[in-house]
């Protein structure tokens, strides 16, 4: 991803009392799901050439929809606004089946770029509906990977936005009952909302595995660990990005006195440094690291030089690309077939 201008000079260096630092959260930004989305419309815009359509953001992140757009690729709500036998990838966050019939019936040359953690959570639910379960999906009403995973079984598959829903929700067998999630979401706040279900439904059945994913999880440890001793957390990610925005509600509820999401460092308002010491940094799971480094440069300017990592897990994971994707066009095994790189 290529290097957005600074804003040079921007942020002041206005004394504090005690010295002033950085707590940079690790993990944090590109996770193995987004990591292979990306690479994914960028290997077929290099084998097919422009333009290469994506039913979606391909992830959640202003800067990487800007820059592929920049690259040819381009943009759409549904697939019927592509053209009848191009070039469609699906996004990480996963489509319903119906999605996949009218890319079908339109003659479109469909990649699949979701992610497989969503994959799993898709087959979850088609499994449970077989089995004539009622599906509490744990997510938000609108998101596509929600709209994706319920479109996997909708007659079975009810939405529970919040703890407080749970309180609520109606089933029609309560003995019949199993709860999965978006992958997305705060790992607290679900298990708030699961105990409360489990109130309501004690044979409530929980999923063969963890839904939400170890992306997600890791990057909540390391920014409540960093929260404790942080004035102000900064974390990089767009408004629309789940994990994002999670972030900054766990920072508050840990510690941090205050916390702000940007998508970009000439975001960052002098008045946040406000005797501030410690400024927390992290970086959702949709969030290329040029954009984290952009911001530590301007808070060096602001006198926050001395950057010290804060690191709770080690992440090594990697996906295959598409299989349309891990060959190139003569054959041979592409260099990049496992998606990973580094950002």
């Amino acid at each position: 991803m290529p290097r957005i201008a600074g804003a040079g000079g921007r942020l002041k260096d206005i004394p504090v009392v005690g010295h002033k630092r950085v707590l940079l959260a690790s993990p944090r930004g590109y996770c193995a799901g987004v990591d292979r989305a990306v690479v994914a419309v960028e290997k077929a815009l290099e084998r097919y050439g422009a333009p290469v359509y994506v039913r979606k953001q391909i992830v959640h992140n202003k800067h990487v929809v800007a820059t592929l757009e920049q690259q040819g690729a381009i943009f759409v709500d549904e697939v019927d606004q592509v053209p009848q036998g191009a070039h469609v990838v699906f996004s990480a966050h996963g489509v319903a089946p119906s999605v996949v019939q009218a890319a079908s019936d339109r003659g479109l040359r469909a990649i699949d770029a979701t992610c497989p953690l969503v994959t799993k959570v898709h087959r979850e639910a088609v499994r449970f509906a077989r089995d004539d379960f009622e599906i509490l999906l744990i997510g938000h009403t609108g998101h596509e990977e929600v709209e994706g995973t319920a479109g996997e079984a909708p007659d079975n598959v009810t939405i529970v936005n919040s703890p407080e829903e749970a309180d609520s929700v109606v089933v029609r067998d309560p003995e019949k009952v199993v709860w999965l999630s978006q992958t997305t979401l705060s790992v607290d706040e679900t298990m708030e909302t699961v105990r409360r279900l489990r109130a309501r439904f004690p044979a409530l059945q929980d999923p063969p595995s963890d839904d939400i994913c170890y992306a997600t999880q890791n990057r909540q440890v390391a920014i409540k660990k960093v929260a404790q001793e942080a004035d102000v957390v900064i974390v990089v990610g767009s408004a629309n990005s789940s994990n994002s925005v999670r972030l900054v509600e766990v920072a508050l509820e840990h510690g941090a006195k205050a916390a702000y999401r940007v998508d970009y460092a000439s975001e960052v308002q002098q008045d946040w440094l406000a005797d501030a010491e410690t400024v927390g940094v992290t970086s959702g799971a949709s969030v290329p690291e040029v954009l984290v480094q952009e911001l530590l440069d301007d808070l060096a300017q602001a006198g926050y030089g001395d950057v010290h990592t804060v690191q709770t897990a080690e992440e090594d994971l990697m996906f295959s690309l598409p299989r349309e994707l891990r060959t190139d066009t003569s054959g041979n095994r592409d260099a990049r077939a496992l998606g990973g790189r580094s950002r």
